[in-house]
């Protein structure tokens, strides 16, 4: 069953996860890719796909990632994303089959 949550409180909770995820430079997309899924790359993907299909609030990818990021791509994976090893791109690849059947 799912729980019907207004457009405030969800609101309210995403800007809460954004803040989370500019704090936590440490949790790398790669690593919450394999837990869950989705990364902050994928979450201003959905950003920029829900503004633009809104018609009047379009954003291109860079300035929805900025927006996630706290500052643009290129320089958040400059300060704070390390080498992939073979182990957590199986695993982020397991983690993404898995995002099949919840869709």
């Amino acid at each position: 069953m799912t729980v019907e949550i207004s457009d405030a409180a969800a609101a309210a909770a995403f800007r809460r996860l954004v803040t989370h995820l500019q704090h936590r430079h440490d949790a790398e997309n790669i690593d919450l890719m394999g837990l869950a899924g989705f990364c902050r790359n994928c979450l201003a993907d959905w950003v920029m796909e829900a503004t633009n299909e809104g018609g009047n609030e379009a954003m291109t990818k860079e300035q929805a990632r900025e927006a996630i990021h706290g500052m643009p791509s290129s320089e958040w994976k400059r300060k704070y994303q390390t080498e992939a090893t073979p182990q957590k791109l199986q695993r982020m690849k397991e983690s993404i089959a898995k995002n099949a059947s919840a869709s």
